[in-house]
Formats: C-alpha cells, sequence, structure tokens
C-alpha cells in the first residue's frame, strides 16, 4: 500500500520523463509564435487538459486556449511556458473545437484520464494539470444543481497520482463540486498528497472600478453582492466576490454558521424590511452598490434616475437572495438583479466609517475577455511555482456556500444552520486582482 511517507519519498526522487512522444507517433507540440518572453524547450512545463466540453465560449476555450496562443497582460502578449501536451474531453458537441485545436498544434486527446495524464504512456508524463468541469449535458440535483464531474474529474487525476507516485499542481475552474463532502474530500487529498490546488472564480482576479481592496483587518459589520445570473452557477461567482473582500476582515475568516435563501415575493418583503434585523439587508449598501453598476437599468426615458422600489420590482422578474451569517457575527446578502443590472457591484460596512466602502467587479466583454485571462495567469503561477496565490479554503467556503443556498431554496426558503462551514483561514494584506 502507498503510504503518505512512500508517496512522499516517490515525489522527492521522480523525474520527468517523455513518455508522451516515446514512440514517435506524434510530434512535439506546436508552441505559440516567438515572443521576446520565449522561453526554451527544456523550461517549458507540460500541461495535461481535462474538460467537459470544448466550445466557442465554453470555459475550455476561455481558460485552455490561454494556454495555446497567450493572452494579453499590462498592455503585451504574454505567452506562458506551458505547452498542452494532452487533452480528455468528455463530451464533443456539434460545434467542437478540441479536435481542430488538437490537430493546430500538435496534442493527443485521450480516451480516458490516466491516459491524458501519462501522454499515452506508462507514467505521469505531465508538469500540471487543468480541471475545466463546466459546460455540457449533465443530470440535475433535486435542487436544481448541475452534476458537473469536477470531484471526478479531481479523483481520477488524484488516483492516477497514487498509482505513479508522484502529484504536480492542480487548477479546478469555479467551485469544487455541487456536493460538499466531495469538495472537502478534494482539498484533504490535496494536503494529503501535497500539491498546489488552486480553484475558484474569475470575479475575484478581474479589474476593478475603482481599483481597491477591503483594508486589511478592517472591522467589518456587513456586505453585500448585487449581481445577475442563476442559482448554481453565477451564485458562486457573486458569493466569490463578497469571500473575497470578507476574508480580509479582523480576525480573518471564521466560517459561516447559517444561510436562508430567499426567491419570488420573499426579497420584496425582505428589502421592505429595511435592515438586517428586520429579515433584510443595508439599504444604504444596496445602493452604494447599484450606483457603481454600469449598466443599472433606465425606464423608456432614459432619464438616468435611481429606479424606484416599484420599478425594481418590474424589471426583476426573478429576484433571489442569500442572507447568511459568519461566525463572528458579520452578515452578508448575495442578491441576483436580472432585469436591474447586468455586472457585478460590492458594498461593505465598516465600524466608523460614514460612508459605505464599495467597487464595481469588472467583466469586460468577449471575445477577448481580460477576466479569464488573468483568472489563468493564476493557474500559470500555480503550475510555475508550485505554490497558490491564494487559499483554497477561499473556494471550499463558497461551494459551501451555493450547497448550502440551493438546499435553503429547496426546502421553504427555511434559515439552515451550517456547522460544517466551519472553514478557518488567514490572507496576507498583499491585492491579488488584475490592476493594469
Amino acid at each position: 500500500m502507498l503510504t503518505r511517507r512512500s508517496f512522499l519519498d516517490a515525489l522527492g526522487a521522480s523525474t520527468m520523463g517523455a513518455a508522451a512522444f516515446a514512440a514517435g507517433t506524434l510530434a512535439e507540440p506546436r508552441r505559440a509564435a516567438a515572443a521576446p518572453d520565449q522561453t526554451s524547450a527544456k523550461e517549458r512545463k507540460r500541461l495535461a487538459v481535462v474538460t467537459t466540453e470544448w466550445r466557442y465560449r465554453s470555459h475550455a476555450w476561455h481558460m485552455a486556449e490561454r494556454f495555446l496562443v497567450g493572452y494579453p497582460m499590462q498592455g503585451r502578449w504574454h505567452r506562458p511556458p506551458l505547452d498542452v501536451v494532452a487533452a480528455y474531453v468528455d463530451q464533443r458537441p456539434e460545434n467542437d473545437l478540441s479536435a481542430g485545436r488538437s490537430r493546430e498544434f500538435g496534442f493527443p486527446i485521450y480516451a480516458s484520464i490516466p491516459e491524458t495524464l501519462r501522454c499515452g504512456g506508462d507514467k505521469l508524463a505531465v508538469d500540471a494539470v487543468l480541471i475545466i468541469g463546466e459546460h455540457g449535458n449533465y443530470p440535475k440535483s433535486e435542487f436544481e444543481q448541475t452534476k458537473y464531474p469536477r470531484y471526478e474529474f479531481f479523483k481520477e487525476v488524484t488516483n492516477t497520482f497514487r498509482r505513479d507516485g508522484r502529484a504536480v499542481p492542480v487548477f479546478n475552474d469555479k467551485h469544487l463540486s455541487w456536493k460538499w463532502e466531495w469538495a472537502k474530500e478534494m482539498v484533504d487529498i490535496s494536503r494529503e498528497l501535497g500539491f498546489a490546488f488552486t480553484a475558484g472564480s474569475s470575479l475575484p482576479v478581474t479589474w476593478r472600478m475603482p481599483a481597491v481592496d477591503l483594508p486589511y483587518q478592517a472591522d467589518v459589520e456587513e456586505l453585500i453582492c448585487v449581481a445577475i445570473g442563476g442559482i448554481d452557477s453565477y451564485d458562486f461567482h457573486a458569493l466569490e466576490v463578497i469571500q473575497c473582500m470578507a476574508e480580509r476582515r479582523r480576525g480573518g475568516e471564521t466560517g459561516v454558521v447559517a444561510m436562508q435563501a430567499l426567491r419570488g415575493d420573499s426579497v420584496w418583503k425582505a428589502m421592505d424590511a429595511q435592515g438586517w434585523t428586520g429579515g433584510g439587508w443595508d439599504p444604504r449598501l444596496f445602493e452604494a452598490c447599484l450606483s457603481r453598476s454600469q449598466t443599472l437599468a433606465q425606464p423608456e426615458s432614459f432619464s438616468h434616475r435611481y429606479p424606484t422600489t416599484t420599478q425594481i420590482r418590474e424589471w426583476v422578474k426573478d429576484p433571489l437572495a442569500y442572507r447568511f451569517e459568519y461566525a463572528d457575527g458579520v452578515k452578508a446578502t448575495m442578491l441576483l438583479m436580472n432585469g436591474l443590472v447586468g455586472d457585478f457591484s460590492f458594498a461593505a460596512r465598516i465600524a466608523g466609517e460614514s460612508e459605505p466602502f464599495s467597487t464595481l467587479f469588472y467583466l469586460p466583454p468577449n471575445p477577448n475577455v481580460t477576466y479569464s485571462a488573468a483568472l489563468m495567469s493564476k493557474a500559470e503561477q500555480t503550475f510555475l511555482t508550485g505554490k497558490s496565490p491564494y487559499p483554497i479554503e477561499r473556494t471550499l467556503l463558497t461551494t459551501g456556500l451555493v450547497e448550502a443556498g440551493v438546499r435553503s431554496l429547496g426546502t421553504g426558503q427555511k434559515r439552515i444552520e451550517t456547522p460544517h462551514l466551519a472553514v478557518r483561514y488567514q490572507v496576507g494584506p498583499e491585492s491579488t486582482f488584475a490592476r493594469s
């Protein structure tokens, strides 16, 4: 049996082989065109892509292709010193791009994840793994969650690590799994095997307007994010907006003790409450968010006016709110307001401050969306340094918050206790979002 000690001994002793092309049947993967930051073949890392599907505007298109052709960074076109040498694609719709990318860049697509990581050989033959479990035709849970196989992909990857006695850095797109127990297991396995594990949303790393971070060690009382989208999807992005700010508060992250989800008329009743104690949220924080939005809805007269309560109720057909409480007493609200805004804004009430702290998490338009480039720069950092640029605990907690939110929603919008979300961690004072 492979013990932790024997695994780590093997990890330290093993070296990278050339199993991928030992048979001589495939050419070395084609790199992006030469550029000033081009590295030598010996310096370049080998990357495996494991994805649900690869089509236009899918997450594989947004992310994996950054390692094929590069991405914009600080006014130049950055070409990562990594080569995609193998891929696994779970589903291939009619508009599949993976076959064409395979031909163009010379990497094979394998029928299984172990084959992909071994590049057709008998030992792990890559330096990093990019897991993208988003999009595709998958079943739903009883709480409307799409059962994307992120956990299953991860287990196939880490089982290969175990069998081959070596582990490499892994990046997992978005939340870890639709099931809390699986998400927790993924983090536990990464610690057991000792590899860098990064995950999450592009929202915490995209540009902000203004380019500010919550003051480090601030005495925070309440937080809010007003956003767009649906459950088990954009709710995760909005929760990551909140969490990447909340974790900077005094004392660091303490975990979440309770969650209540509201939908439809329940949201309007909560808004009328004019504060947390009445079952709602701070109206000044809500106003600060709308005041940061660049897509705030207007009546047909386009009069540049702040919307009335009546207009908000008219425009937002299906409002959704997650109200949750941290163990240290901080309160937070996530609002999905399709029809009112088309972006993600954040506000916080800080003790002793007369005005709310607020900013917009800016998402540039397609096709060259800088936010996915910013996220892949964090993946690249993980792959090259073997260290995560921010704690995996952030995404573990937001994964649990999504599950708690949809469970509350699916069980009569009841407040539920969340003792399992006692996720504690600390971050440093440095900012990790895109500034230029």
